[in-house]
């Protein structure tokens, strides 16, 4: 694979992923959130599978790790993220997607306990306090207004940043033998069971769907660009770049959702949430400092050597 093909799936994946919030956010005024969020993951899940199918004998779950690893992300990966969807009733799109960017700094604190390997270090500690004062500087919670809906909004955003993030590890855990893009479609399935069932519990109805060309094109949007060739890039960028590499566009999201939001729902950017989003980096960049600095100076390395020649 060519250099600069490799760089430019690396820079379609913030624009697939970063769009995904601002679409979110369009489609809640045609779809409940609940019942948006499962059309979406059971219409990815139908193109995930074809594609697995298709691509790979190692497709179906076939061990207890598989179907361990499947209910995990189902459960907490895909389900979790129907709180996304009803937080952002209540936020911006930009501010759902920074929020969304703690995951990587939330990711060591939820595999200690669960991965045997992983340690906490007073640099990690201080990472995460960082990262949450990056989340306090955009959520601002108002002491007198503690039940204020964008505070709510917020604290569903982060809550299913979490429960995405056990999801994640729970896979790690498992080691599943079938491949990510078959065990990400497969755990769609419950995902979607779950999300319909709590939306049946809190009242949503079909009868509140407006079927219209602009929803349509929403769920579309985000069932086959957003998680089908969006889970497929990455997928194959983790194989590629590995996953240090390929984490550092949680960084470029935010921006992809914060700019398209400003520029098609008139969402505001204010300065403190971008100086929040700013000490969420600062956190990643502690936690992760010891794995970046030899990354980015091979990569100064060979910009000189290229340069020079």
């Amino acid at each position: 694979m060519s250099r600069a093909r490799t760089i430019g799936l690396f820079l379609l994946l913030p624009l697939l992923f970063g769009a995904a919030f601002p679409a979110i956010k369009a489609g809640l005024d045609y779809v409940p959130p609940l019942l948006f969020a499962a059309g979406r993951y059971l219409l990815s899940a139908a193109l995930l599978l074809g594609f697995a199918a298709a691509t790979t004998d190692a497709w179906l779950p076939r061990t207890r790790s598989d179907w361990a690893a499947v209910l995990g992300a189902g459960v907490f990966f895909i389900g979790g993220t129907g709180l996304l969807y009803l937080g952002q009733q209540f936020t911006t799109s930009g501010v759902a997607a920074i929020i969304y960017s703690l995951i990587p700094i939330l990711t060591p604190v939820v595999a200690w306990g669960l991965l045997p390997h992983e340690r906490f270090s007073r640099r990690y500690v201080l990472g995460l306090f960082v990262g949450f004062v990056g989340v306090a500087l955009v959520i601002r919670p108002d002491p007198s207004n503690l039940l204020g809906e964008s505070v709510v909004g917020e604290s569903l955003v982060l809550t299913a940043a979490a429960s995405v993030t056990l999801g994640s590890v729970l896979v790690r855990r498992y080691r599943p033998t079938m491949s990510v893009v078959a065990l990400t479609g497969w755990a769609m399935l419950p995902g979607a069971l779950i999300l319909v069932a709590f939306s049946l519990a809190l009242g949503e109805s079909l009868a509140a769907v407006r079927p219209t060309v602009t929803a349509f094109l929403l769920l579309l949007y985000l069932a086959v660009f957003a998680s089908g060739v969006g889970f497929a890039v990455y997928f194959h960028l983790l194989e590629t770049l590995g996953p240090l590499q390929v984490n550092l566009v949680s960084y470029l999201i935010p921006v992809v959702a914060v700019t398209v939001g400003w520029l098609f729902l008139d969402e505001p950017i204010t300065a403190l949430t971008l100086v929040g989003f700013a000490v969420i980096v600062a956190g990643f960049a502690l936690l992760r400092g010891d794995d970046l600095a030899p990354m980015l100076r091979r990569g100064f390395g060979k910009f000189r050597e290229r340069s020079a020649a």
